[in-house]
């Protein structure tokens, strides 16, 4: 159960109807998802937080943005946010992944996982010739 009750439409005013309107704008959509109705009860934080997701997300950059996602899932799945791995696998999706792809991806993500654990509780030391 959500913390808090979403912001809909009808209560959404001034900055967040504006904020709103922006994502609908940015991504060609009428779909406000439930993680900006969230944030939207600090019209602060959804600012913010919109502000930063098309800085990094949505400008272009030496990243292309199929990678982004696939990275956010990555995130996702290690920070545990099922939200953000089933959002940001959508988004993935309709940048290009394919069920071949994701399939590889979720194989590199459990790969890290299982080694970086291990490396953890060995505390292994860092080899000098990685830290340049």
């Amino acid at each position: 159960m959500a913390v808090t009750a979403p912001v809909t439409d009808d209560q959404a005013t001034g900055r967040v109807a504006e904020i709103f309107a922006d994502i609908r704008k940015t991504r060609g959509t009428d779909f406000i998802n439930n993680f900006w109705r969230a944030l939207a009860v600090d019209e602060d934080l959804l600012e913010r937080t919109w502000t930063e997701l098309k800085q990094v997300m949505l400008m272009p950059g030496d990243i292309d943005p199929l990678t982004k996602e696939m990275i956010y899932i990555g995130v996702s799945v290690a920070n545990g946010c099922s939200y953000c791995v089933h959002s940001h696998t959508a988004a993935a999706t309709a940048k290009g992944m394919s069920a071949k792809m994701h399939g590889e991806l979720l194989s590199v993500i459990a790969l890290a996982g299982k080694t970086n654990q291990l490396a953890e509780s060995l505390q292994v030391p860092v080899d000098d010739a990685f830290m340049k």
